[in-house]
This record gives C-alpha cells, structure tokens and sequence, in this order.
C-alpha cells in the first residue's frame, strides 16, 4: 500500500465505525498559550476533555499534523540519527467523548491491523500502565500474557504538557527482530520494536499543583505515527525508506551528488535525513501562519531552519537548498494539505531568504568557532558558556548547534555558563529600556478604579487612595498603557487646586495616576478629572489607523503577517510585524492607498464586548499568541469583511475622523521583523510642512516634491469635505415642513472654502424626501447652498427657493431644480435668514 493509500484506509475505517472524519487543525495553535506548536491529535479537543466546550458529535478521526520540538515532547536530537523520531508526523487518531471506552477502542485497533492491514500477530505487543488491570484484561482476550507489559507514568501514561488533560494508556508495539525476540525491547528505545500505536485513556485533569482531578466523563484519544505505520506496512526498516520521504531524499542526493546509504553511522545519510525531516517542519509551519523569528516559537523554526542549513553546509552546499525541495514535498503531501500549495510562494521565499541570512554569518562562526577550540587545553574538552553565547549573539548560532557541532568535535558545551550570559544579556537590555516609571514601585491598596474613558474623556469622581503624587480614584477616563497604546495625560481638579498628570499605572484593581507633584487631598474628597482630548484623539488616529494598516499588510504582502510589537504615541503609530525581505516602494503606496480608500469610504468603527469562547471560534478575528484575554473581550471591527480585532484600546467612531494615513519610515529591526512607522490627522500637516522645507534646501527635488504635496493636499481636501458632511449629518435635525424633511445648517468658519461640493455631497445622503438649505460666511461674504430629492424637484425648485432666499441678506443667484447656490452682502441678515427659510418652503408650494 502507498502512504495515501494507508491514510485512506485508516480514515475510511473508523468512518464506517460512526465516526465524524474532521478537519485537522493547523500546526500553530489558536487560543492556547499553553502550546508554542499542535503536538498531538488531541489539541484541538482540549476543551471537550476539560467539559469546557463540547461538538455536535461524540467520535472522530482524523489526520493531525505536529510538530514536536520543544518542551515535554522534543525529539530533535533523534531526527535523523535513528529511523522513527521526526520533528514534523502526522497522526492519524480516534476519539471518543464518552461515548465507548477500553473494551471498543482496543478491539477497533485490534481489527484494523490484524484483519484490515493484515499485520502478523505474533509481531504485536501491547502494554498497559502498572495499575491499569482493566485493560490488561481487555487484552488477555487478543495476546498472551507475555506480550502484554505493564510499566510506569513514564511510558504509560499520557500527559499533553505540564498540565490539562490526561490519563493512562495503552500502547501497540511492533516486533521487527527476526527471531521474534523482541519482549524485552519494548520501550526500550530501539528500531527493532518501534511503537505504532498509543491508546490514551483520558480522565484526568493534571493542574499547576501536580493533582489529578478527575473528570466528568471518559474519552478516547488515540495517536497514531502515520510514518511508523507506513514503515511497517510497506516492509521497511526505517521511517525515511517510505514513499512518504524517499522522493525528498532523492532529489538531496540527486543535487549534493552524493549516495544515500541505510547506514545509520553514516554522516551524509544523516544529513539527508535530517533535511528531510526539517524541510516538512518549516513548511508546514510556514502554510500555517508561523515565521522565523527572535522569540517563541518563531525562534524554534530558526533553529530548526539553521539546523538544516548546517547539515546542507556538510553535504557540500554552499548556497540555499531546502528552499528547493519544496516541489517534491507538495508532490507527495499536497493532495492531502493543499495548504502547501496555495501558500508555496511564501513557504519558499521566507525558507530562501533564511538560508541566505544564515549563510552570510555561517562560514565566520566556523571559523570563530575553530579559534576559539584552538584556544582551549588540548585536556579540556569543554566549550565556555560565554564563548558558546558569543557565537549565537553574534554569529546567529542556536545553542543546540553549537553542542552538534562541538560533539562532532568531541567536545562538550558549558550550559549553565551559556544560561548565565543570557541572563546577564538580559538584565543589560531591561536596565536600559527602563524609564522613571518603570522603576516607580506602586504602594499596596485595596482601593478599586473603574475606566470610563471608552464613553467620556472628563468626568467626576473621588479620591478613593492618596500618596505623594499617586492619586487613585473611584473612576477615571485615563486610559492606562496597554496593548501598545501610552497611557493618557490631562489634568486633576482637586478643591480649585490643578495637578498635571504626567503618566498612569496599574496594579490590581488600583489605577494610580502620576502626578507633577504631591497632591493635597484626602479619601472621599471630590475630583474633576480631564483627560488632554486633543492628545486623546491623536493617538485613537493612529490607533485606529494601525488596524487598518495590519490588515493591508497581510492583503500586499501576505497572510502571514503578524503583529509582533506596537506602539500608539498621539504624534505617531509603530508597528513590528514578521516578513522576510524589505517592503519596497511599491509595496508602501499599495498599503497607504487600502487605507486611506478605506478612511475614505467613512466606515464606522463598531466596537462589541462578547465572550472570548464566541470571539475564538470566529477566523476572521486577529487574536495575538501569548497575549492573556479574559472571558470578556472586545472585538474592534472596521467592516466586518475587512478588519476585526481583539483589543482594549481606544479608537475612533468612524475612519474618516483618521483624516489621512502617510508611511514616514520602513525598515529591519530583527532577522525576519520589520518595523513601520506611520503618521495620521494633523500630523501629515507637519509632514508637509517639513517636506517643504526640505525643497528650499535642495531645488533638485523640488518638482518632485511639490507634486507629493499637492498629492496630499488634494487628500486632504477630500478628508476635510467628507468631516464637514459627517458635522452636517451629525449635528442638523430634520424639521417636517408638509411632510418633507427640512435639514437647515450654518457651517463655521473652518469648513466654508467648497459650498456647492459639500452640497453636492450633502444630497448623496438626504437623497430621498428631503430638502437641505447650508449657509457659510466666506471673504466677508454669505454664501448659500440648497439641495432638493429627486422626488420634490417637481414641486420644489431649488434654484427658485435659493433666489428667494437671497434677497434676504441683498444677494442673489440660483441654479438647477436640484442644486443651487447665491451670495449676498449683508452678514447681519444671514441668523434671520435661517429663521426664515422654512417660510420660504413653506409658501414655495
């Protein structure tokens, strides 16, 4: 049989047992802090497990890709060396959410091997955790007693991670040795009896204390090694002789122009293995939304990736290679994850454009790496800590390839020394990021803040703790530093006495506002607090600007872009994300151009609080891995088919108060993160402005330069048209004159310069019913503007009305049925002007 065949066959099987065939999910896992990458078939069943969620039904089977690199399940050193540990496997599993137990899961295993795949009996062992009689019992009626072995929590019962579910299990073990002597090898960590199969009897819950606590129901989870299964169906010794990678390992030995031998001792088929092996792991991780990266998992894959790279470099590579594999693998896996394919573009850009960092440095870390053995007792075979740190600080080298390397070299690594100059790293790099209120320690209170600053930016309130210049209140609109966003300034007013507040501070329930000086006060005293608007919408611009950004990133460059640090300041928005390669010219004007249309369609922002278990559940929401959400959460949503976000920040009501959105700066702050800065609002004034100061100091780029600013203008321009039309919108009410809606507005000095486009503008909205009649004072002059539906023309003339109109202040002027303007000269007419108009309606018809 093939691998897909084998698949098939597994699926198809346990389908005709009931059970639902359901999608795999992706290898990052969504909503779990708990798991840096999906290690088991299990995952996405965690909360059924712990009676937190539940599925429309009670047995499934699947194909679940995992990763397993890190943490309790790590098996990176065994990839390649031996013939069964991978990186990346698939697990084909069952799954039973108290519906059957032991007698049905292991009499399912029992009949797919034996009488569907036609495995030989006698080459099957099963074992049982010491105490689990029950399934001991169960499988006296398949094997005899000597093929039945109990052992420890070691081997035997099943833990995902430090806590969460969990139970006892039963494995399956194959016996490969000819003379069927194999009993005393199982678990013991050799090829010859290989598991195959893991029967998980899961009902316990493992929490941070270490306790068991039982729970309401039993399940079944089951895992198999798809690749261990492959191996023993198709007669093979090792994992990588399968059809599921001997084509990868082909087309390594067909470009390297070396042979691919079964020797395990064999240092080139070692490398081929361990490429092999590693290529998957990045690919997969890549079509599911990960990056290389500095922290987290993002760091893993660039271990994994550099760990490649230096195996590649052993075969002889001197330029990228795994990068391209990456046809072969979609050959064999991507009929059954065609996630390869639709994301092969990215998947071999990012793996290229890794390697080719790496390369750079790789060659002058070997060479640093030779000086500094060369500088060690010919006695001493241990490599110091601060040397070992020293290559990956400054030649990008993981610390578990330095221990490869050196073990190729018959020398050892200083770990702990290693450890301790990271943590000295560390502790340099926190000392100087720290800032006056970084160091402040906040004093112990019971006292308890609530933030109203989402619906008011002032309001009253009580000093519920006071100490120096740390003032909390019972409420406050200050917005306290999260999720990027800087904390609010403003002012306090306590007993006709005004404190500046400088910054704000959070400890548990406590919001603490830092004050220029001590403040003069006492419990229950009354406060007015103010928060500096103008400051205040300035930095909701740019906030909300950033999400329309984020997600004009992920449509110009890709889906898998993420947010990788942010800051909101009212003079401007900073936004780290993981890409692979500079973001070019071209590639900026697209991202301004999808946010400013959007600013420009004058979408409202809608802001909703719902419960995390609803918001989770919905893909289109960006949530950010590691970030810690309560069971309340808001989702922020600038049309639902274009952006939605978790966050806790404050925003705008509607785009079109962003104004305008400009990119200042685009460039690298990290192998693999860039970082962008943008500006909004009234700052793209002072842009301007600078920019025109730069064309007297160089007349070369003047032409260009007046260009960009007429550009802007006329952006501006628009912006400013469409805020005077949402302030009419907003502001007037309709007053009924014989049925008709009669919208009358004077607009101020600020919004006057265009009448008859705001009209214009005006009549796409009272387009039905309506009659609008907008008066300005311009160059010492009235002007007027009035508008008419379609619908009234017939009755209603606006050139006719507008005429009227204008005698009033000794003017005149007129138009269309449907559009007209006039001027006057007398100012001091135009309040009683506006009185009038409705008269002048009235008695038109």
């Amino acid at each position: 049989m093939t691998s897909q065949e084998i698949r098939k066959s597994f699926l198809d099987f346990f389908k005709d047992k009931e059970h639902r065939i359901v999608q795999g999910s992706a290898v990052i896992p969504f909503g779990d802090p708990t798991l840096l990458f999906t290690n088991a078939g299990m995952n996405q069943f965690k909360d059924v497990f712990l009676g937190t969620g539940s599925r429309e039904y009670t047995r499934a089977a699947d194909t679940q890709k995992c990763i397993r690199v890190s943490g309790k399940h790590n098996d990176l050193e065994e990839v390649g060396v031996d013939t069964y540990h991978h990186t990346f496997f698939e697990m084909l599993g069952n799954w039973s959410f108290g519906d059957y137990y032991k007698v049905e899961a292991i009499h399912w295993a029992w009949e797919l091997l034996t009488e569907v795949w036609k495995l030989p009996v006698e080459r099957l062992h099963a074992t049982v955790f010491r105490t689990d009689d029950e399934a001991f019992e169960i499988w006296k009626n398949y094997l005899p007693e000597s093929r039945i072995h109990r052992f420890d929590e070691k081997d035997n019962f099943w833990e995902m991670g430090e806590t969460g579910p969990c139970g006892p299990c039963s494995e399956i073990h194959y016996d490969r040795t000819p003379d069927l002597s194999g009993a005393s090898f199982v678990n013991a960590g050799v090829p010859e009896v290989i598991e195959i199969w893991n029967l998980v009897f899961i009902q316990y819950n493992r929490k941070s204390t270490g306790e068991l606590e039982p729970l309401t129901a039993k399940h079944v989870d089951t895992g198999m090694g798809f690749e261990r299964i492959c191996s023993v169906i198709q007669g093979k010794e090792s994992n990588y002789d399968t059809d599921v990678f001997s084509p990868i390992i082909s087309e390594i030995a067909k470009l390297s122009g070396k042979i691919y031998k079964q020797d395990l001792d064999d240092s080139d088929s070692i490398a081929m293995r361990v490429i092999a092996d590693h290529l998957r792991t990045l690919s997969f991780a890549i079509a599911d939304g990960a990056l290389p990266g500095n922290e987290g998992r993002g760091y893993v894959l660039r271990r994994i990736l550099r760990r490649g790279s230096r195996f590649a470099r052993n075969l002889g590579f001197k330029e990228p290679v795994i990068y391209k594999l990456l046809p072969v693998l979609i050959d064999i896996m991507g009929e059954q994850f065609p996630e390869l394919k639709q994301y092969e573009s990215t998947i071999h850009r990012v793996i290229k454009a890794e390697e080719e960092s790496f390369l750079q440095t790789l060659e002058r870390g070997l060479e640093k790496f030779d000086e500094i053995l060369s500088k060690l007792d010919e006695y001493v075979k241990i490599i110091p800590g601060e040397d070992a740190f020293l290559l990956y600080d400054s030649f990008g080298f993981p610390l578990d390839l330095t221990q490869l390397i050196a073990r190729e070299r018959g020398y050892s690594v200083d770990n702990a020394g290693f450890d301790e100059s990271m943590k000295q790293q560390k502790e340099r790099s926190r000392a100087a990021r720290k800032s006056f209120s970084d160091e402040l320690v906040l004093p112990q209170t019971d006292a308890i803040s609530q933030f109203v600053g989402y619906e008011m930016l002032e309001c009253e309130s009580e000093v519920k703790f006071v100490n120096e210049n740390l003032i909390v209140l019972g409420q406050t609109p200050f917005y306290t530093e999260s999720g990027g966003q800087i904390s609010d300034t403003g002012v306090l007013l306590i007993g006709g006495t005004e404190y500046q507040v400088n910054d704000m501070k959070k400890s548990g329930s406590a919001i603490f506002h830092i004050c220029d000086r001590n403040i003069e006060a006492k419990v229950g005293d009354k406060v007015l607090a103010r928060v500096d608007s103008r400051r205040r919408i300035d930095i909701m611009r740019n906030h909300s600007a950033t999400h329309l950004m984020h997600e004009a990133l992920r449509v110009v460059l890709g889906e898998h872009v993420q947010q990788a640090g942010s800051l909101v300041a009212p003079g401007y928005l900073r936004f780290d994300f993981n890409h692979f390669e500079k973001v070019n010219a071209e590639q900026i004007h697209q991202i301004e151009r999808i946010v400013n249309d959007k600013i420009l369609e004058i979408v409202d922002i809608n802001i909703e609080e719902v419960d995390m278990e609803i918001a989770s559940q919905n893909s289109k929401i960006k949530m950010f891995f590691g970030d810690k959400y309560g069971d309340r959460v808001r989702v922020v949503t600038m049309d639902s088919k274009y952006s939605m976000e978790l966050c806790g920040g404050t925003h705008v009501r509607n785009t079109s108060e962003i104004g305008i959105f400009k990119i200042i700066s685009e460039s690298s702050i990290a192998a693999g993160v860039r970082r962008i800065e943008a500006i909004t609002g009234r700052e793209v004034e002072n842009y301007i402005n600078s920019l025109s100061n730069k064309l007297e100091e160089s007349k070369q780029k003047q032409d260009e330069l007046l260009d960009r600013i007429k550009e802007l203008d006329k952006e501006i321009n628009k912006i400013k048209l469409n805020e005077t039309v949402n302030q009419i919108i907003n502001e007037s009410k309709a007053i009924n004159i014989k049925g008709i809606n009669l919208f009358i507005y004077k607009l101020n000095n600020d919004n006057n310069s265009d009448l008859r486009n705001i009209a214009e503008k005006l009549r796409e909205t009272y387009n039905k019913n309506s009659i609008a009649f907008i008066s300005a004072i311009n160059d010492g002059k009235v002007q007027l503007a009035c508008t008419v539906s379609d619908d009234l023309v017939a009755n209603y003339n606006a050139g006719k009305l507008i005429g009227q109109a204008a005698k009033t202040v000794d003017g005149g002027g007129g138009g269309k049925p449907h559009l007209a303007t006039a001027g006057g000269k007398d100012l001091s007419k135009l309040d009683e002007l506006m009185q009038l108009f409705p008269k002048i309606v009235e008695g038109s018809n």
